[in-house]
């Protein structure tokens, strides 16, 4: 996939650290060939992400709250008056209190239940709305990220799960709605990963380690894995693909139990 992303430009949302998934997207996506631009919400994260986009020659940070449509607003401004188009949108933002992500879902308060299922699927659809004008002339690609607990019960990831749940049929009803004009719109849905956001999740260590003892290559994902999957669905390789949830999880997904060793 050398420079299968020559010529294209896209914004990057939700980079935390140098180890977070969305970061490993976009290193790939510039060693591919792409120009990109970060988003970022407050100050502190603005900080850190400075030297990271500095590090590959991104000097378009936003500031975006994407609970906010003022900031929203204000922000594919800024983008659509340096770039008049993009050819993709990764969007890597989720949150959940982690108060509740350990214990039962029963617990659940109703409070994080609507911040939870606003911040990690709605605001999805919101920038999609957004950055929809800026790809309708040629088409593009949004992508998203999210998790087996959508669809399986993963102990402490609680409401998590549920709104990973809605995110992947947001993806689905947004590739449709978008497809005519040559949108695509995928989620990439990687293992159990060691990233900011995963050590939030009550029991992150266990997890990481059954599923890299039981997984079908007995290993989990990697940024690399993760941002080349990420080139594949943005470049023209993936023109095909859309309302797709693309496992790149060792093969965890497909087992029906433990290992014969780990029983």
């Amino acid at each position: 996939m050398t420079q299968a992303l020559a010529g294209k430009r896209g914004l990057i949302m939700g980079v935390a650290n140098d180890r977070s998934i969305a970061w490993g997207i976009a290193k790939a996506m510039h060693e591919a060939g792409a120009e990109l631009a970060f988003s970022y919400q407050g100050d502190a994260f603005g900080k850190r992400l400075a030297p990271l986009a500095d590090s590959i020659g991104a000097d378009l940070l936003i500031d975006m709250d994407v609970t906010d449509d003022a900031s929203l607003d204000a922000g594919f401004a800024t983008l659509q008056d340096r770039w008049p188009s993009i050819d993709f949108l990764v969007h890597a933002i989720a949150y959940s209190d982690k108060s509740e992500l350990s214990g039962r879902f029963l617990d659940t308060s109703r409070a994080n239940f609507k911040h939870s299922m606003d911040i990690s699927a709605y605001s999805f659809v919101e920038v999609a709305r957004r950055a929809h004008p800026m790809m309708c002339d040629n088409g593009g690609t949004l992508l998203t990220l999210t998790y087996q607990g959508s669809n399986r019960v993963v102990p402490n990831y609680n409401v998590m799960g549920v709104a990973k749940a809605a995110l992947e049929a947001a993806t689905r009803y947004l590739a449709n709605d978008l497809g005519p004009d040559g949108i695509r719109v995928n989620a990439i849905s990687p293992g159990p990963m060691k990233t900011l956001a995963g050590a939030a999740i009550s029991g992150a260590r266990k997890t990481f380690r059954f599923s890299e003892n039981n997984a079908p290559l007995r290993s989990n994902a990697t940024l690399e894995a993760v941002g080349g999957t990420a080139v594949y669905l943005a470049s023209d390789a993936g023109n095909c693909t859309t309302g797709e949830i693309i496992r790149v999880d060792c093969g965890y997904h497909v087992l029906g139990m433990p290992q014969p060793d780990q029983i």
